[in-house]
Order: C-alpha cells, then sequence, then structure tokens
C-alpha cells in the first residue's frame, strides 16, 4: 500500500488518500487503471486536476442524501452544497489558470439563499451574487452586502468585471440558459473563467420536487400529480419557471462559443457524479438520461 496526498487539501478535506501501489497491484487491476484514467477522464483533463481526487463515490452518496432537506431543512441543503461548490470551484480555478481562489472576484447568478456569500468570504473570495427575487435570502435570515437584484439574461455589471463567474442550478429556470451564458462571459474578465452548472431535463431530477419519473411523461402532469398529491402547486413549474435543457445544448453551446473566439470549454463533466462516471458525458444519449448534472467550464479569451 501507498501514501498519497491529495494536491490540494483543504481543512475539511482528509490530507490522506490510501490508494493500491500500482507495483503490488493484479496485472487486471493495474490495466483497468490505466484504461480507467484514459477513458474516464474528460477533454479538459488539466482543468480538473485538482478537483479529481475530490470527486469520490463518498461524496456522491453524501450530496444525494442532502437532497431530502431542499424543502424543508435548505439551511442543511445549501449549506453542505455551499461548502462543496467552494471546493469546485476552488479547484476549477486553479486548474484552469494556476491560481489561488483568495482575493479573486466571483459573480454568482442565481446564488440562492446567500449560503453560498458566507462560505465564499470564509474563503478570502470577493463574491458578488445577482438575483432576480431576494425572497429566498429574506427568508432565510441571511443579508448580503453584495446582492445585487437583476436579471441573469441581463446583467448589470460592466464588461469584465468578474475572474469567474457562476451559476449553479439556473439555466433550467430561465427561458433562454444561453442568452445568460453569453452575459455572465460578457462580464468576465480575459483568462478568466464562468462555471455553468444545470439540471439536465432528462436526468431523474430533471423535474425538480415534482418526482423522478413523472416528467418523463410530462412536465404538466408532473406539475398537476405533485399539486393533487401535496395540496399545493410545485414551486418549479413546467414551462414557466422550469425549462427543458439538454446536455447536447450545453455542448453544443461550448462549440459555438470556442468557433468564435470567445472562450474555450476546457471541461465538461458531471457535477454529482465520481470521477470514475465522467465518461458518460461522451455517450450522446446516456449523457441525457445518466448525467443529471452537466457543469461547462469555459475559459475566456
Amino acid at each position: 500500500m501507498c501514501i498519497t496526498p491529495y494536491p490540494d487539501s483543504t481543512p475539511s478535506t482528509p490530507r490522506y488518500v490510501t490508494i493500491p501501489s500500482m507495483t503490488s497491484a493484479h496485472p487486471a487491476r493495474r490495466f483497468f487503471r490505466r484504461i480507467s484514467t484514459a477513458l474516464f477522464t474528460p477533454a479538459g483533463n488539466s482543468a480538473l486536476r485538482f478537483w479529481r481526487p475530490k470527486a469520490s463515490l463518498r461524496r456522491a452518496v453524501g450530496l444525494l442524501s442532502d437532497f431530502r432537506y431542499e424543502q424543508t431543512r435548505p439551511d442543511i441543503f445549501y449549506g453542505h452544497l455551499a461548502e462543496d461548490t467552494v471546493g469546485l470551484i476552488e479547484a476549477l480555478w486553479r486548474g484552469a489558470t494556476g491560481r489561488e481562489l483568495a482575493g479573486s472576484k466571483i459573480l454568482d447568478v442565481g446564488g440562492g439563499p446567500g449560503y453560498f456569500g458566507v462560505a465564499f468570504g470564509d474563503a478570502g473570495a470577493e463574491y458578488v451574487t445577482c438575483e432576480p427575487d431576494v425572497g429566498e435570502m429574506a427568508a432565510a435570515g441571511i443579508t448580503l452586502a453584495s446582492s445585487v437584484r437583476g436579471s441573469g439574461m441581463e446583467l448589470p455589471f460592466i464588461d469584465e468585471a468578474f475572474d469567474i463567474t457562476y451559476s449553479s442550478n439556473v439555466a433550467e429556470h430561465v427561458p433562454e440558459p444561453w442568452v445568460m451564458a453569453d452575459e455572465m462571459l460578457r462580464v468576465t474578465k480575459p483568462g478568466g473563467v464562468m462555471i455553468y452548472s444545470y439540471t439536465v431535463w432528462l436526468g431523474p431530477f430533471g423535474g425538480h420536487e415534482t418526482g423522478l419519473w413523472e416528467h418523463y411523461v410530462g412536465g404538466e402532469f408532473a406539475a398537476r400529480r405533485y399539486e393533487k398529491k401535496m395540496g399545493k402547486p410545485p414551486k418549479n413549474r413546467w414551462g414557466e419557471s422550469l425549462f427543458n435543457v439538454s446536455a447536447a445544448d450545453g455542448l453544443r453551446y461550448g462549440q459555438r462559443v470556442a468557433a468564435a473566439g470567445g472562450a474555450e470549454l476546457v471541461a465538461a463533466f458531471p457535477r454529482y457524479h465520481p470521477w470514475w462516471a465522467w465518461w458518460m458525458v461522451r455517450v450522446p444519449l446516456l449523457r441525457e438520461f445518466a448525467v443529471s448534472n452537466l457543469v461547462l467550464v469555459f475559459r475566456k479569451s
């Protein structure tokens, strides 16, 4: 056995992980490890090199188990998600640019109740959030002086204002998600990073709180069934505040932006999956059902 340090350990992450030694492993196991490294790591490996060690099955299971608290205990759900998000962005930023997160200026489009701002502040970043509605933040009792009210599809900021622009689980809630992506790139500095994470409609969580299968029948069916079962309409209503966004849509957007010379898509991977399941992004039909949440990482030209 050998002890291998994580490349960028944090106080909340174990500094060492025990892995089987390559010299003592069975030949078949060594072969599988070489193949898995080649196939399971998507293009943009350099941008993902600091995140890959943290993308474990244990992390995936922990985040999945938190989803049951989204409606009843948002402090638990969003608190844990905020900590994970800081680790994710810190690793992607370092991998894509070689720079530390502390001191960087971040725009979070649709940051929600405000837990993300607290977590990024603790990491030493200058955090700004843009929200169309400050109701969630007020309900959570969180006040952020750096919160700006505005639309993600028409950001109220000058060009090239931020080192990092980020959006999580917002694209599926706006009617024109790629207009929002264009706006985020507009306000990102040259050499900066835009991280765009969204829920894929055909994945199991595409219908959000309406259920794991109902949205496959149809968005309206899922909403009606939820209302009948819960006695109230869903927070996310199909065609109004919830839209069909595919994994293919995001990858095509990446190709279009690269062709225009505006930015380079340096990584695309499933946000909540362990690293050895990242290969799913490469399989056209499978990715729509199995990726669940797609992360697109752009480095602006």
